[in-house]
């Protein structure tokens, strides 16, 4: 059966703006006339412009900042939510999948272009934490060997997504409370991962890298909520 019904009055809004703009084709960072201008020019209700106009945004092809105004473009860095508010907004289980995604990739990159110092800061933090006398330096020097094999990917705007991710965890997860023995017993499951993501770097096996990472994320993620690696 066809439906013969009229198009709804907020989706010919959205077609009548798309084709508005692809006519004007403005460039990036270009601000968009006031709403009421853009009603009247395009002969509908400010209700429906405003819809449509979500839509673009969540699209990508505009974004609003109150007070300023529309513009065209992808939402600039600058006005990208805060750390803080990141923080306020996420938990635990999102970080934990954020690591999931991210670091994998960071190994591989790291067993592709990881150089003879980069392998040897690695494997020393790799020993140092396997020596920790406390969960705090334990946890400190985990941080560390995780940065130090995104440092060695190489690739500075990969580094910058784990130092916010990293920066978000220290507030979300870091800092639980753990229960005796006060330091990692020797056969903490992190020794031997962290042993495996290291030996395929080196032997720069980078699908041996990436999966060792996510496995050992993966039992780090079993601990932290039993719900977050399905």
């Amino acid at each position: 059966m066809t439906d013969n019904s009229p198009p709804r009055r907020t989706d010919a809004t959205l077609v009548q703006l798309r084709a508005w703009l692809s006519q004007k084709d403005f460039a990036e960072e270009t601000k968009l006339p006031a709403e009421r201008v853009l009603c009247e020019e395009l002969g509908v209700t400010r209700g429906d412009l405003r819809k449509a106009l979500a839509v673009l945004e969540r699209e990508g092809v505009i974004w609003r900042h109150v007070g300023k105004g529309t513009f065209i473009g992808a939402r600039p860095l600058d006005n990208m939510l805060s750390l803080t508010q990141i923080e306020s907004e996420t938990n635990p289980a999102e970080v934990m999948r954020a690591r999931l995604l991210i670091e994998p990739i960071l190994a591989r990159e790291a067993a592709r272009n990881a150089t003879r110092q980069d392998m040897a800061d690695i494997e020393t933090l790799m020993h140092q934490a396997r020596a920790a006398s406390t969960w705090r330096q334990y946890e400190a020097l985990d941080t560390a060997l995780h940065r130090a094999i995104a440092r060695a990917g190489a690739n500075s705007l990969m580094l910058a997504i784990f130092d916010t991710v990293n920066t978000v965890r220290r507030s979300v997860v870091w800092g639980r409370l753990r229960s005796v023995p006060d330091r990692p017993p020797l056969d903490h499951h992190s020794f031997a991962e962290h042993d495996a993501i290291v030996d395929a770097i080196k032997m720069r096996d980078v699908e041996a890298a990436e999966r060792a990472m996510f496995t050992h994320l993966q039992t780090v993620a079993l601990k932290l909520d039993p719900t977050i690696a399905r």
